[in-house]
């Protein structure tokens, strides 16, 4: 039996609906997963994705782009096949797609994370004959602390830097991370100023309901002060990793700095940052939980997209499943400035089927 979903140049193609899924190039239909900058690009001439992500993808994209906007569960057909959007916990809007043909039923996850954070609807497993998924932290190694925990970590190293009159800088991913973070934080501790590439997307997510503290932007906080480096001790300072070492971070004077990502579990890479601190916090699924997310879709057929694959594969194919992999564009947005994971490294087939 043909595949639902394969590989063009284009990106994931499903063939009886004539659609792309998160596609790398630009299409005349793509079903977008969500919002960050791997998955969701320019070009398409129509989208379709969760009703609770079109304000961030009309900001990232244009607010021009014809798109349709899905409220999650709510099912539409298109040339025969039955699909409809169901939260995958990893940002604001992120969906998994769900593609019903001919009694079989195939999910495309996009990116996921199991752990609710109050930023975005929590994931919601799907049942399905067949399983798309990522693999970001696909290794034994990665397993994460409760979040709260890791806020909590935050809040003393913010703490003991205000008492000592410094300022924190947390260098953090702009678009989930830096929102997920100053949702959970506790604000009480001092200012709290935002680079000028997370406020915008702070502003997003208070208009779709989500509780943030207040923030300040630098003309904010700097307004009506004198010395400039002073109006910043004890405030924490969120911006993304890309400030690092820029004269925007020259300003602040006095400073702790910090880095909150996934990529923190790795000694490597906390030295390689160059920080004092490193929280490992991520917007992915950790080990267990990309096996738990497999496992409760009680697929028999696994797809790996990107992240740690072969290590995946293998050990779904350990397991007795029917598992391979889709040689796919997408990367991991945590690592714009950090180690890149490891390619998908299964051979495609011309029709998209996996080795």
């Amino acid at each position: 039996m043909e595949d639902m979903v394969v590989v063009r140049k284009e990106g994931l193609y499903c063939v009886p609906g004539d659609f792309y899924i998160d596609p790398w190039r630009p299409v005349a239909r793509a079903v977008i997963t969500h919002a960050h900058a791997d998955h969701a690009r320019m070009g398409h001439a129509h989208y379709l994705a969760a009703a609770p992500g079109a304000g961030i993808l009309r900001a990232r994209l244009g607010a021009g782009i014809n798109l349709q906007a899905l409220p999650y569960g709510e099912g539409i057909s298109h040339n025969g096949v039955q699909l409809s959007l169901h939260p995958a916990g990893h940002v604001l809007g992120s969906a998994q797609l769900r593609m019903e043909h001919a009694g079989r039923i195939w999910v495309a996850s996009g990116d996921y994370k199991l752990e609710p954070d109050g930023t975005c609807a929590p994931f919601e497993p799907v049942r399905c004959h067949a399983f798309i998924t990522e693999s970001t932290f696909g290794m034994p190694i990665y397993r994460w602390q409760p979040q709260q925990d890791i806020f909590e970590e935050i809040n003393q190293w913010w703490r003991g830097n205000a008492a000592e009159g410094r300022a924190s800088v947390l260098f953090c991913y702009c678009f989930g991370k830096a929102q997920r973070i100053l949702h959970g934080i506790d604000a009480s501790i001092g200012p709290i100023v935002c680079h000028g590439a997370v406020e915008p997307l702070n502003r997003l997510y208070r208009e779709a309901g989500v509780a943030l503290p207040d923030t300040l932007t630098v003309g904010e906080a700097e307004a009506g002060r004198r010395g400039k480096a002073a109006a910043y001790a004890g405030s924490l300072i969120i911006a993304p990793p890309s400030a690092a070492g820029s004269p925007w971070i020259r300003r602040f004077g006095d400073y702790s700095d910090a880095f909150a990502s996934g990529w923190m579990r790795l000694r490597g890479t906390r030295r390689r940052r160059g920080v004092d601190r490193g929280f490992v916090l991520s917007d992915h699924a950790d080990w267990p939980a990309l096996q738990e997310a497999i496992s409760a879709t009680g697929a028999e057929r696994i797809i790996v997209t990107h992240g740690q694959v072969a290590t995946m594969v293998r050990w779904l194919r350990q397991n007795g499943l029917d598992a391979g992999a889709f040689a796919t564009e997408y990367g991991d947005e945590e690592t714009e400035d950090g180690p890149v994971p490891a390619p998908a490294t299964a051979v495609m087939e011309e029709d998209g089927r996996h080795a």
